[in-house]
C-alpha cells in the first residue's frame, strides 16, 4: 500500500513522540521510510526541523497518517482482486480443483518417462518373482 503512495505527504510518529512529515519518496517491505522536504517535529512539540532528506527506520514507527483517498484506492483495489478471484474461481469448479475423470488416478496413465506401461510392469512383476525365488537362498536381487 506505501508503493501506491510515493511523492505524496504523510505524517509518521515514531515511538518516542517525534513526528516526521513530508513527501514519501521510497519504503521497502520492512517500512523503512524515506521522506524528502520534511518538517520534524520534537521535544513535545516545542521544536522543528525543516530537513532535505530523512530515513525512518520501520522499527521505531508508531503510525502512519497517510492521505484519506489511500484507504479509497485500497479498498477498490481489494474489491478488483476479489472479483477476479471470483472469477477465476468460477471457471474452474468448486474448490478451485479442476475435474477429473476416475481414470486419470489409475496407475496405468502415468508414463513418468517410460517407453511403455505394459513393459514396466512385467518388469516390476518379473523383478518380484526374483525376488521370491532368491529369499531361499539368502540373496536378494535389486532390480
Amino acid at each position: 500500500m506505501l508503493t501506491s503512495i510515493k511523492n505524496q505527504e504523510i505524517l509518521v510518529e515514531l515511538k518516542n513522540g517525534e513526528t516526521v512529515f513530508g513527501k514519501l519518496s521510497n519504503c521497502d517491505s520492512w517500512m523503512n521510510l524515506t521522506l524528502t522536504d520534511v518538517i520534524y517535529n520534537y521535544n513535545n512539540g516545542e521544536k522543528f526541523n525543516k530537513l532535505e532528506e530523512i530515513y525512518v527506520r520501520g522499527n521505531h514507527i508508531k503510525f502512519l497518517r497517510l492521505p484519506d483517498t489511500v484507504m479509497e484506492q485500497a479498498k477498490e483495489q481489494n474489491m478488483l482482486s476479489i472479483e477476479q478471484r471470483n472469477r477465476t474461481k468460477g471457471r474452474r469448479g468448486p474448490g478451485n480443483f479442476q475435474k477429473r475423470n476416475n481414470n486419470d488416478y489409475g496407475r496405468e496413465n502415468r508414463t513418468g518417462g517410460r517407453n511403455s506401461n505394459s513393459s514396466h510392469n512385467n518388469s516390476h512383476n518379473n523383478a518380484n518373482n526374483n525376488n521370491n525365488n532368491n529369499n531361499n537362498s539368502g540373496k536378494r536381487n535389486f532390480a
